[in-house]
Order: C-alpha cells, then structure tokens, then sequence
C-alpha cells in the first residue's frame, strides 16, 4: 500500500485550517496528526510516511476540524489539568483558560487536610474531576441544572471511577436556589465555578455559537445573572475562611469583584488576569470567625 509524507500532510492540513479561520491552524494541524499517528506533537517529525489509510483518517478529522466543530470534540476529549473528559453535543466545552483558576484552587488547599471542594455549573464535570484527580484525599461535588450536561458529567465520574479515581458527588441543582446545597452549608473549603457569563448577544466564536449549549454560554443581558446567583450561594456554602473562585467575561473585571465586595461575609476580594493580561477570574474568602 502506497504511503504518504506526514509533512505534506501536515503542511496542507495547516492551511485548511487557516482558510477556515481556525485561530491556531499549526498548533490543531499537529495535534490532529498526534492523535492519529499516535506520535507526541515533539516527535512528529520522526514519521516521515504513514500508510494511506492513516493518511485518510487524518484527512478526515481535518476536513471536521475546518468546519469549526471544536478540536475536542473531533478528537473526542477535552483536558483540563490532570483531568480528561469525553465532551459532544449538549455539554460545554472546557478551554485551557480553565486551568487557571485550576491552578489557583489546588494552591489555595495545598496545605488543607482532605479539603471539601464544590463545582458550581460543572457542565461535563471537567473542573470537579481535575480537582479529584490532583487530590484523591478531597471530598469533591459538582452542581449542574442541565439534564444533557448531567449526563455527560456521570458518564466522565463513572469513567474516572473505574480508572481507579475517588468518586464525585453530582447534584442536580440550580445554583439560583441560595439553598441548593443545604448539607454543606457553612463547610466548604473551596467553590469554584465557571458560569455562563458571556453578556447575550456578545458575537463568539463558531465552536461556541454554533456547538455548545447557549444556555452554558451565555448570562443575561450583562452576563452576571448566574453569577450573581453564585456568589449568593457561594457565601452560604464557605466555611469560615473559605475560598471562593469564579471565572469570568474579560469585560466584567469590575463588575465581578465589585459583587464580591457587596458581600460583608467576603473578604481579600481579587481580581486575576489570564496569561494574555485580560481579565478572568475573580477570587474572595469568607470572613474568619468572629472572636467570642
């Protein structure tokens, strides 16, 4: 069977994608190639053929890729952190900006003993999942209205479970009801949360507008309604120096911190720029407890 050039391949994928108004045409073509080929991004240049059939499928995924259906969903997964979950239709998909407030959280509970984490808006539980792979000794649940959503989030906890993972808690609950959680009450360690907070109407981009739920998207006419709901939430969820991270639209990096700030049982309310310098996620502590 005739082989091909992965070069080539490569070359062409790349301006496809360009002409498609992918934004980082190279860096898709590449990890397109790597899923198919089965070779690390780095090494690729190691393959200089591959068999027409690998050749094939790989133009194939490319030819989806080009369409703007999300790179995740052509591969199949999305990661985030230590964490790797299916995603499709009706779930949203997670983005690497994600892994700041990640980041953030683990750091924030490095030095808490089998802390109690909740995901608020978990989606398919991508962010609930990273925190229980990064610290099996946590107790980890994960909120989520959206039936769809739901059931890509069991799907990916039973995955992490059979995989020898610790087990997350889902709830089918709607962060706007302040009682959502009545059982953790005044005990959690750490919210975190990635709401909808894309203002309606805001343009985005095909892989959003046209593959993920608007409903996971977008958040009212400023994009702060199930924000302000979270943080309401938050604050009867957080134990006494407790801490709260909510990522948020690059144009509310006022606005959030300002509704963290109207809350008296918040403090050391800060805001956090992603690696670009934009506004995107904001971050506060419950008070300590009053001295008796």
């Amino acid at each position: 069977m005739t082989r091909q050039s992965l070069r080539l391949a490569l070359s062409e994928a790349e301006k496809m994608l360009a002409a498609a108004g992918v934004p980082s045409p190279r860096v898709d073509a590449e990890l397109l190639a790597e899923h198919v080929v089965g070779v690390p991004r780095g090494r690729l240049v190691t393959v200089p053929l591959v068999e027409a059939a690998v050749a094939e499928r790989y133009r194939r995924l490319v030819e989806r890729r080009a369409t703007r259906e999300p790179l995740q969903h052509v591969l199949g997964a999305a990661v985030l952190g230590p964490a790797t979950v299916v995603v499709g239709p009706g779930v949203f998909t997670p983005r690497p900006e994600t892994e700041l407030l990640l980041r953030w959280g683990l750091d924030t509970v490095a030095d808490v003993a089998s802390p109690l984490v909740v995901d608020l808006c978990t989606g398919s539980g991508a962010l609930a999942l990273a925190v229980a792979t990064a610290r099996p000794d946590a107790t980890v649940h994960a909120v989520e209205v959206d039936h769809e959503a739901l059931a890509w989030a069991r799907r990916n906890v039973a995955a992490h479970v059979a995989a020898g993972g610790t087990s997350v808690t889902l709830h089918a609950a709607d962060v706007r009801r302040s009682d959502a959680l009545p059982e953790l009450e005044s005990r959690v360690d750490l919210v975190l949360c990635n709401p909808p907070y894309v203002p309606d109407g805001t343009p985005v981009p095909p892989e959003v507008a046209e593959w993920d739920p608007p409903g996971a998207v977008f958040g009212g006419p400023d994009g702060l309604e199930i924000i302000r709901a979270v943080v309401t939430l938050s604050a009867a969820l957080l134990r006494y120096g407790g801490w709260l991270a909510i990522e948020h639209d690059d144009t509310q990096g006022e606005a959030v911190p300002a509704l963290l700030h109207r809350r008296r049982v918040l403090t050391d309310v800060q805001e956090h720029r992603d690696l670009a310098g934009r506004p995107r996620f904001a971050t506060a502590r419950r008070v300590d407890r009053p001295a008796t």
